[in-house]
């Protein structure tokens, strides 16, 4: 029995958004990491991280949605995008970096 293409069409846009999901958490992980690496502020990595990954958040929203036009089929409200997409990895990222890898300060650099 042929599986329906509605269905592999769904599972194919659940794995793209579930990649977008990882590499948001990616770029912020990567992005806080190096923010406390460079700055000597205290504030520094907090104001540049709120404000700069949400700016790349944006250019890879709009090439996965945009360009690539996955998600069209998405029965979802904006709340649920902004959490799932952008909520989740942010916070992940930070908790990534902020718990488990060590201080810039207990490295010795």
């Amino acid at each position: 029995m042929p599986t329906p293409l509605s269905v592999v069409g769904s599972a194919v846009t659940a794995a793209v958004l579930l990649g977008l999901v990882a590499l948001n958490t990616l770029i912020a992980a990567v992005s806080v990491r190096f923010f406390r690496l460079q700055l000597e502020t205290r504030w520094g990595p907090v104001v540049y991280t709120a404000i700069l990954v949400p700016l790349v958040y944006v250019v890879t929203a709009l090439i996965v949605f945009g360009a690539l036009g996955v998600g069209s089929g998405l029965d979802l409200d904006q709340g649920t995008l902004l959490v799932f997409f952008w909520g989740v990895p942010l916070s992940l990222g930070v908790s990534l970096d902020v718990f488990w890898v060590p201080s810039p300060d207990e490295l010795g650099g």
